[in-house]
């Protein structure tokens, strides 16, 4: 059976510009994963924040981790939340 779809919430500091990585990751998510997500919801913020949760797992934080995420460290947590997801085989 199929995986549930995840969603993707990516929190960035709009004040900071920092638009174009958004954009960029998110239109990598949806070109690798397609119909396996729910949702990428995007919220402009403040501060100096870049945060990624997928499936309301915090993922990457520009507090924690500093900078921006690979784009493919951010899709290796799609699909580890997908693979947690999928249902067994009866």
């Amino acid at each position: 059976m199929a995986a549930k779809p995840v969603k993707v919430q990516i929190v960035y500091c709009a004040e900071c510009g920092y638009e174009p990585y958004t954009i960029a990751l998110a239109n990598y998510l949806m070109i690798e994963f397609r119909d396996q997500l729910s949702a990428i919801e995007i919220i402009p913020w403040q501060d100096g924040s870049f945060d990624v949760t997928v499936g309301g797992e915090l993922v990457h934080s520009m507090y924690r981790e500093g900078g921006f995420p690979d784009h493919e460290t951010i899709a290796n947590a799609v699909r580890a939340k997908l693979a947690a997801t999928e249902a067994p085989t009866p």
